[in-house]
């Protein structure tokens, strides 16, 4: 074939640009594809990473804090941040991320006379699986880390607290609960049996026959193992009895001496272990008793308690009243109401000074309730406990609030 026939034609296929846009757009979709993948990916890698960072914040925060009220040990900080870690991520990635592994935990604790600081810095990381715009291009995965530090984590500082029982010891309080006595499950009785003629007093006469049956916890003996639990409680707060003072007082439709307020729990242990149940019931003159003691003068004037314990701690105690009852006001021309009125004039001048009252209505009437709910700080302060089981809980769960009290967590 001449040159003169292909030169024209060459020259023309040459210089013809009609196919330009398809041969860019053939070179250039790869690349576009990736940048595209890249703008997306770096929108997920910014989100993932703030998830990340707010993970780790929250459990250095939590781990600090569960070490500080004692929730955890020091040892269990590592393990208790890397599972919050998992938590927390888990709602925002796949199954399969192993965060436990890839967090690291620091902890550090310093310590100044009673106070303990802990500094926790928690560091997850892990490999996010990119789209597939940038699988496309040659990428797998990208590595994501973060860190989070408590600023200062939060410290231990001891509080002071001044507690006064008014407690009823009326004669229902003899009464059987329905909880077995653990110690003691079975109890001989005698009753009457065999019943026959005696001829020789010319009379009917019974038997004395003995029988064994189930023992159950009296309501008094239930006090007595649920206030010595709370008692327990402040005592292993406050081991050299430094912080805490305590009091009580019983009653039964009379008032009887208290055991006044004095630094630790040997005083009203020994009170309450020897209370007996018996009388009738009226509450307005122990809960006197117990708001003006909290409340008392020294002899220079002064609140006695609050000096007290400044002398001592440098603090102002916080004062509690615990009021329980399993029984309603009686024994009046107006069968007990005057007591309800007395007593709960107490119960709001007390509330009025900023003392917080526990109340624990046991096994008690409707108007023993109404009345202990009305003297009651608040609904989280009143405890109606139809069983031995609830009357131990309800003073646990006094004894965990004054415990918190006593070991507080600052910023």
């Amino acid at each position: 074939m001449s040159t003169s026939f292909l030169y024209p034609r060459l020259r023309r296929m040459f210089s013809d640009r009609g196919g330009n846009f398809g041969i860019m757009t053939a070179i250039m979709a790869p690349v576009l594809l990736g940048v595209a993948g890249v703008a997306i990916q770096v929108g997920d890698m910014m989100l993932s990473k703030q998830q990340l960072q707010e993970a780790a914040d929250s459990a250095a925060l939590a781990t600090a804090t569960a070490l500080a009220n004692g929730t955890i040990q020091t040892s269990q900080a590592e393990a208790f941040a890397q599972n919050f870690v998992a938590g927390q991520m888990a709602n925002y990635v796949q199954s399969g991320v192993d965060f436990k592994s890839g967090t690291s935990v620091n902890v550090q604790t310093s310590t100044s006379g009673k106070s303990t600081s802990y500094q926790v810095t928690v560091s997850p990381s892990y490999d996010l699986t990119v789209n597939p715009l940038m699988q496309a291009v040659g990428f797998k995965t990208q590595h994501l880390s973060t860190s989070g530090t408590t600023v200062g984590g939060h410290s231990q500082t001891q509080g002071s607290i001044s507690m006064f029982l008014a407690l009823d010891k009326s004669g229902s309080m003899g009464e059987a609960t329905a909880t077995v006595n653990a110690d003691d499950p079975t109890e001989s009785y005698t009753y009457d049996c065999n019943l026959h003629y005696n001829s020789k007093n010319n009379k009917w006469v019974y038997d004395k026959c003995t029988g064994s049956r189930t023992n159950y916890y009296t309501k008094i003996e239930a006090l007595k193992i649920a206030a010595g639990n709370l008692f327990g409680q402040l005592n292993s707060a406050d081991p050299n009895a430094e912080y805490v003072r305590t009091g009580a007082v019983s009653y039964d439709i009379n008032q009887y001496t208290p055991s006044n307020l004095a630094w630790g729990t040997a005083g009203v242990t020994s009170y309450v272990n020897a209370l007996q149940a018996n009388g009738g019931t009226n509450s307005s003159g122990a809960m006197s008793t117990a708001y003006s003691s909290l409340t008392a003068k020294n002899a220079a004037g002064n609140d006695a308690e609050d000096s007290a314990h400044k002398l001592k701690t440098g603090q102002t105690p916080k004062k509690y009243i615990v009021f329980m009852t399993d029984g309603d006001n009686n024994d009046d021309s107006s069968g007990g109401r005057s007591y309800d009125t007395l007593t709960k004039a107490t119960c709001d001048t007390a509330k009025s000074k900023g003392i917080e009252i526990y109340t624990i209505a046991f096994m008690a009437p409707a108007g023993g309730q109404t009345l202990l709910h009305y003297c009651a700080s608040d609904d989280s302060h009143y405890f109606q406990a139809e069983k031995m089981e609830d009357l131990l809980a309800a003073f646990k769960a006094i004894g965990a609030k004054a415990s918190a009290q006593m070991t507080r967590l600052t910023n």
